[in-house]
């Protein structure tokens, strides 16, 4: 009876076969099982579009499928299609090094069974495995890990997950809408930076630190608020944004226009001051935006005298910026 072969390529001596040559033939599957075990091939998949089949040899080393671990490299200019020998049950780690924005697909040379896909731009590993049935071979990915797995360095978008006693030894910095920030709702923090979100919970609880709150929802800060002042730029027409500058200060070099305050959704209740100041000359005007509103609606006339300077404080009522406050003919050095 003469020898048959696995589907991988091992041989299966029969009784009295190879006589004299058994011991060579046992040691060229030994060879086999290690590079199934543990080889690295690398194989060229460089062309178009079209189809490549890996190969098993019966009983021989030179099979394109007879290793472990497969590197695809080669520019490809169209999809790929690698397929693997029918009826093959085994693993592979496959990576695709091919250069070239194009699939590549890993399928049965024949069958309607499962395929796995590199994308366009995948150009990592994969773990995939055969199952060997021969009406229906499928070609499976077997994930290593959980996606979107947290690791120790670099920066990571956690969505929906929970943290067990976590520790966060560095600044916390947000940048979130309203909604978000509330779920910080209760949180504590003994470090001089946070201690309380949340004002109906707080009771006196904080009644040492620079920021505090009671049971009755009174807010108290020890110690100056400050909104910086930001020079705005002078032009023809000058703009003021009241979200990121607040308090403001500009120098006119000429007549000017005020244009309408700038920035990302202003609020009912927001306060906002201006200082004006005359330069070397003088008797500069500014003509306002019809979205300030000035008693008996006369807009107030600048001071003229040079280097001088006037305030103007506004609050805003959902549509319009209501003049509170102005202070004129100030010395400002």
């Amino acid at each position: 009876m003469a020898s048959t072969f696995t589907d991988l390529g091992l041989e299966l001596m029969a009784t009295g076969e190879n006589a004299g040559t058994w011991g060579n033939k046992t040691n060229a599957n030994l060879n086999l099982i290690e590079q199934l075990t543990g080889g690295v091939l690398s194989i060229s998949i460089a062309g178009g579009a079209g189809t490549q089949a890996l190969t098993i040899a019966d009983g021989e080393l030179t099979g394109t499928a007879q290793n472990r671990i497969l590197e695809f490299t080669g520019t490809i200019s169209g999809n790929r299609i690698i397929t693997f020998p029918l009826l093959t049950e085994t693993f592979y780690i496959i990576k695709n090094g091919t250069s070239g924005a194009y699939t590549v697909q890993l399928k049965a040379v024949s069958g309607s069974g499962a395929t796995v896909t590199f994308a366009t731009g995948d150009k990592g590993y994969k773990l995939i495995y055969l199952d060997g049935v021969a009406t229906n071979t499928g070609v499976f990915e077997a994930t290593i890990g959980e996606a979107n797995e947290v690791t120790l360095t670099g920066t990571q978008t956690l969505t929906n997950k929970t943290l067990t006693s976590p520790k966060i030894n560095e600044d916390v910095v947000m940048s979130s809408t309203a909604t978000e920030l509330n779920k910080l709702d209760g949180a504590t923090v003994t470090t001089a930076e946070i201690n309380y979100s949340d004002l109906a919970t707080l009771g006196t609880t904080a009644a040492s630190k620079v920021f505090t709150a009671d049971g009755n929802n009174l807010t108290k800060i020890s110690g100056a608020v400050l909104n910086t002042q930001d020079t705005l730029t002078d032009a023809s027409t000058i703009t003021w944004n009241v979200i990121n500058s607040p308090v403001a200060f500009v120098t006119l070099g000429g007549n000017r226009t005020m244009s309408a305050p700038s920035g990302s959704t202003p609020a009912a209740g927001q306060f906002i001051s201006l200082l004006v100041k005359q330069d070397g000359t003088g008797g500069r005007t500014i003509t306002w935006n019809a979205v300030y509103e000035f008693p008996s609606d006369t807009a107030p006339t600048l001071t003229a005298t040079a280097n001088l300077g006037d305030i103007f404080s506004f609050r805003y009522n959902g549509s319009k910026w209501l003049l509170i406050g102005q202070t004129l003919a100030l010395t400002l050095s």
